[in-house]
């Protein structure tokens, strides 16, 4: 199978290829928003921290006064509408991480396969000027932005392309970035992203796994790398006793729900633990069927930046001048290095 898949490497790489072409020659026209678009994205698939830097960089903006929003495709939802997403809704109406978004950064988010229509709507329903965020934006070329933020997990080091491996796009793409994000623990690879040509400034992210006070639990999650999650439980000192995955946002299935009744039942946890976007996904009857059993906990994954006044004064050079100077004028809230 791994032989027949890296022989559509070559067919996948020139279809990125001839996209990105058409964009550069100006064959394929992209749409531009009244405000400026800030994109925060990736090489490869899922697990390398986008959503919670969008959250993170969210309250940043906000805390200087200047209004944002946030532009996701809502990635696994079952209604194709271009909509705002309610605090009351449900993953399924908006997709998981749209709703961890809006709940944990306060911030208006809009869903749609068309990001442009989804920025329209959110501009129709702002009160002033503002930045638009772009979830997951960097492959989405249809939507001009005037940032883009790549964040790059260790593996894409030594990824493959898709179908044989895990990156939608090879580090030649980065020449399109404004500014790359990388783990404070991978700094050893800065040279190496050097080396491959990459000069764009690096903004280094801390990540913190905030665990409930539980001990021995049964743990899950439906992620792109479950294997950070679980070791992160056990770094902060959590007995995992048993672990079920399933592939990134999987919905729940009663026998999915059953299994790990079953699992908490073998090894007498006193809990269930599992990430914020995971807890979101659950139906309510699915929550109330495991919280029959044991406490269902939720581990928090908090992003920072380590200096993050540099890196918001950065991000707002990188405007348009007109922006800049509206910008300009917010409260400037001191952002100390953490």
């Amino acid at each position: 199978m791994s032989g027949a898949l890296a022989a559509l490497v070559p067919l996948y790489a020139a279809g990125v290829g001839a996209k990105n072409l058409a964009y550069e020659r100006g064959w394929a026209r992209q749409k531009r928003l009244q405000g400026p678009v800030v994109s925060i994205g990736n090489l490869s698939v899922g697990g390398s921290g986008k959503t919670p830097l969008t959250i993170r960089l969210a309250q940043l903006l906000g805390d200087r006064g200047v209004f944002v929003d946030v532009l996701s495709r809502g990635y696994g939802r079952r209604s194709k509408a271009v909509e705002r997403v309610r605090l009351e809704g449900s993953a399924e109406e908006f997709g998981d991480e749209p709703l961890l978004i809006a709940r944990e950064a306060g911030v208006p988010v809009f869903v749609g396969a068309d990001r442009y229509r989804a920025g329209v709507m959110a501009e129709a329903a702002a009160a002033g000027p503002g930045i638009h965020l772009l979830d997951d934006g960097f492959q989405h070329r249809q939507l001009a932005r005037d940032v883009d933020i790549v964040v790059l997990h260790r593996t894409d080091f030594r990824g493959r392309l898709l179908p044989a491996g895990r990156l939608r796009e090879g580090f030649s793409s980065l020449s399109r970035a404004q500014i790359i994000t990388m783990r404070e623990e991978d700094r050893e690879l800065e040279g190496e992203l050097r080396r491959r040509g990459s000069m764009q400034p690096v903004w280094w992210m801390e990540r913190r796994l905030e665990v409930p006070e539980v001990k021995r639990v049964v743990a899950f999650c439906a992620i792109a790398r479950e294997e950070e999650f679980f070791s992160g439980l056990r770094t902060r000192g959590v007995a995992v006793l048993a672990m079920r995955a399933w592939r990134d946002h999987h919905w729940h299935t009663e026998g999915d729900i059953a299994e790990l009744i079953e699992l908490q039942r073998q090894h007498d946890a006193e809990a269930f633990v599992t990430t914020e976007k995971d807890l979101v996904r659950l139906t309510p009857e699915q929550l109330r069927k495991l919280e029959g059993t044991a406490p269902v906990r939720a581990a928090k994954l908090v992003v920072r930046l380590l200096d993050e006044a540099t890196a918001i004064e950065q991000l707002c050079a990188l405007l348009p001048m007109n922006w800049q100077a509206q910008f300009g004028k917010v409260q400037r809230v001191p952002l100390g290095k953490l």
